[in-house]
């Protein structure tokens, strides 16, 4: 008796499992379609108002709830975002907030599809240990900071975010050539039915794009929460110190995963 009410239990995962796959590649085509048909010829108004409704669609197929928090701090004009990461899941739970353009690895332009996305969603693409192609990434920031703000992953990978791997400065260089400020923005993931940190969503190692979405499938019972901190308040004005903005940004996101 037991072991047919197993077997009809598998069963029943197996089908959820597989109904949530078909709606995740559905969903991933429909992207594709509004990138292709509709992007070229909509307001970037338009444009923000799709991709925000199509991460949160994302987030709800995965099971993951979404928290923000100080988000009235954010300014109206340009600006620099730095974040620790965690998971291929920032950039959407960000993007289900408000919509940004993004700076990531090169590698990343190479995953099929959502490599393709990106780049169609106006992703920077970084080739890492490639400091020729680090400064040309910079003087292409610093003009989109003129109109548009920018998020980066300064510490060149992902973690399970316990702890921030020290920032790297190169990429702030755009934020004192623009003049703009640099906010920062501090990632963690929590298991809904503890309320404790989870690893779950952590995009580490030699893990696959696949195996990270079917990890997550697994144990839809997670919460990520955005918090965004100011600039410090001792600076009136912009730093004109990368390497100090670097510091500044990655102390600042340490005191909360270790609060």
């Amino acid at each position: 008796m037991q072991s047919k009410k197993s077997q009809s239990a598998a069963r029943r995962n197996s089908l959820t499992r597989l109904r949530l796959w078909i709606a995740i590649w559905i969903h991933v085509l429909n992207g594709v379609l509004i990138l292709c048909l509709f992007f070229p010829f909509i307001s970037a108004k338009s444009k923000s108002t799709h991709t925000r409704k199509w991460s949160s669609k994302l987030l709800n197929i995965f099971g993951i709830q979404l928290e923000v928090f100080n988000q009235s701090i954010l300014p109206n004009a340009p600006y620099l975002l730095a974040s620790n990461h965690i998971s291929w899941l920032d950039i959407h739970a960000i993007n289900t907030f408000k919509p940004i353009r993004f700076v990531a690895k090169s590698e990343v332009e190479s995953w099929p599809i959502f490599g393709w996305m990106a780049k169609q969603l106006g992703t920077i693409f970084i080739k890492r240990g490639h400091s020729r192609n680090a400064a040309e990434v910079v003087k292409q920031m610093t003009q989109i900071l003129k109109t548009d703000s920018i998020c980066i992953f300064p510490e060149g990978t992902s973690t399970e975010g316990i702890s921030v791997k020290p920032f790297k400065a190169n990429l702030f260089e755009s934020a004192v050539m623009s003049d703009s400020p640099v906010y920062s923005l501090a990632i963690q993931y929590f298991d809904i039915s503890t309320g404790l940190r989870s690893d779950v969503a952590a995009f580490v190692g030699d893990m696959g794009l696949l195996e990270s979405m079917s990890k997550i499938l697994n144990h839809r019972k997670l919460r990520i929460e955005l918090r965004f901190l100011s600039p410090s308040e001792a600076m009136p004005k912009p730093s004109r110190d990368r390497k100090w903005l670097a510091m500044h940004s990655q102390e600042q996101i340490s005191l909360v995963l270790s609060s």
